[in-house]
């Protein structure tokens, strides 16, 4: 399988069936997302969108997204997703904790995570939007992902390894509003088995950001960012010695095959 880095906790799966699996979209506004994964001919091969919750910054490509691909299924946490139907989403899927969706050549799992969630906070008050999620993605016949969403560390992911058993994991690591480099490096030596880690949360900084332009939109309004930016490399120097796990650092854009 292949894992697509998009910026912050925008990933894309494509399984060997190339099936196109999109958590959290944060394109157009977003300096980690090259120009070209928010153009109609790529948002058109989008097979499903998986949603973490409901803050801006994973969710303000959705409408993106069904204004070029309306039938593309999208998974979401239940009340969450109940307003997303209300708001007029088409093919919406509703999740909660420890339930599955079974799809041609994955089976996803709807996970804990200890976070907020919260929608349409930069366009006025903000909704209630449920209780943020996490997903585990196993592939048939190939790896299993576990893609933890914003959230602290918790001793659940214990319980999310033993069961669910993946062996790649993107997990929240840039603190702030997630859990920052130390305490994910804590979940990967003690709460977690897995071959692959990628950090994620991220956000680029001039000289790693594909869309200067955007970049300095994003800082002029929401200048917390910079809290978020090259703490990839912290979690990778705090993993440095740890041989039973390999940090994977995806580029922004980068596509990378397990």
């Amino acid at each position: 399988m292949k894992i697509l880095r998009l910026g912050h906790a925008s990933y894309l799966l494509t399984s060997r069936q190339e099936k196109r699996y999109l958590i959290d979209p944060f394109l157009s506004v977003n300096p980690g997302c090259p120009e070209e994964y928010t153009k109609p001919e790529f948002l058109k091969t989008i097979n499903a969108v998986f949603l973490t919750h409901g803050h801006f910054d994973h969710t303000s490509g959705l409408q993106e997204i069904t204004d070029v691909n309306p039938e593309v299924l999208i998974v979401a946490q239940y009340d969450f997703g109940l307003l997303l139907m209300q708001k007029g989403y088409k093919n919406v899927h509703l999740l909660n904790y420890g339930g599955s969706i079974e799809l041609d050549d994955v089976k996803a799992t709807m996970v804990q995570a200890i976070h907020t969630s919260s929608y349409s906070e930069t366009e006025g008050t903000p909704m209630y939007a449920g209780q943020p999620a996490g997903y585990v993605f196993a592939f048939a016949g190939d790896r299993t992902v576990y893609h933890s969403g914003d959230t602290t560390m918790m001793a659940d992911m214990k319980l999310i390894q033993d069961f669910y058993k993946p062996d790649i994991a993107i997990l929240s690591s840039s603190g702030q509003f997630v859990m920052g480099p130390e305490e994910a490096a804590y979940v990967v030596k003690n709460l977690i088995d897995v071959d692959y880690v990628i950090p994620n949360h991220q956000f680029p900084n001039s000289a790693t950001t594909p869309r200067p332009e955007v970049l300095q939109g994003m800082l002029e309004n929401f200048p917390v960012i910079e809290t978020m930016m090259n703490k990839d490399n912290k979690f990778k120097e705090l993993l440095k010695d740890y041989d039973k796990t390999t940090v994977v650092l995806i580029d922004f854009g980068e596509e990378k095959e397990f």
